[in-house]
């Protein structure tokens, strides 16, 4: 078998363990195990104050059933994951925590300011994705949201084009951009407050052409979107939260409050 031929043929698996009893040479007994077997550790890190995660690497993919045998008689551990590695699996293992999704059924995942490196990979990674998605962020203002899409849009090696904003100066596009502007190779940022509370019909217009896209979008205060227009939650794939402490409240009080001083212009 040729060196292509055996990278061609390895597989990838994210193993995770809670501890049950932590002893001395607990983990040098895994990697011999998984040495063994013909496993070779890819990433390694704690995931939790008790848990492990591995990104482990085989072109003996037989041997997972022999590892998963051998791990379950192990009293010291208990196995949580091992499966093909997702996106939250592969940032656990590079930020060493597990990414929050507080509920899997709307995929909503959450963030606080101290985390702001580990969302700018996490939506970075999701922007590469090919083809349409349309993300909703969610968050106080001042809280980082737009510099922290801006960035991602960056490792994304994407460029980004505001729809409507407030970030320098208020935006509010009413007719498509020339077609440089159109891509795949672009992120379009939506300010979902500016859009619904401030926008005529011909930029919603604008809005519902760019939404058609199959490009990256994304949407800045989704609730005030979908509940100020005639877009609903269904459009979104998975919404994120940002706050600056975990158990801050997400309210919208000021946007109430400017939308009945717009109301009055």
């Amino acid at each position: 078998m040729s060196n292509t031929e055996q990278v061609q043929g390895q597989a990838q698996y994210y193993f995770q363990y809670h501890i049950r009893r932590d002893r001395p040479g607990l983990l040098g007994d895994i990697a011999s195990l998984l040495g063994m077997l013909g496993f070779n550790i890819l990433q390694l890190a704690g995931v939790s104050e008790h848990s492990r995660g591995f990104l482990i690497q085989t072109d003996r993919p037989d041997s997972l059933n022999v590892l998963q045998t051998m791990l379950s008689s192990m009293d010291d551990i208990e196995v949580t994951a091992l499966r093909q590695p997702s996106l939250r699996d592969r940032l656990a293992i590079r930020h060493g925590r597990y990414i929050e999704r507080s509920d899997a059924q709307t995929r909503t995942y959450r963030f606080v300011r101290d985390e702001l490196g580990v969302l700018v990979d996490f939506l970075g990674e999701l922007l590469k994705q090919p083809g349409r998605q349309v993300i909703g962020v969610r968050g106080q203002p001042r809280v980082g949201k737009t510099e922290s899409i801006v960035a991602a849009s960056v490792y994304a090696n994407k460029r980004w084009l505001f729809v409507s904003s407030t970030l320098l100066r208020q935006t509010i596009m009413r007719e498509l951009p020339s077609n440089d502007f159109l891509s795949d190779r672009f992120v379009y940022i939506i300010d979902g407050a500016v859009s619904a509370l401030r926008g005529d019909e011909e930029h919603l217009q604008c809005v519902e052409e760019i939404l058609r896209m199959p490009a990256p979008i994304v949407i800045e205060h989704p609730d005030i979107f979908v509940s100020r227009s005639r877009f609903r939650w269904d459009l979104f794939d998975l919404i994120i939260e940002l706050r600056r402490e975990t158990h801050e409240d997400i309210r919208y009080d000021v946007f109430e409050q400017e939308a009945s001083a717009w109301s009055n212009e």
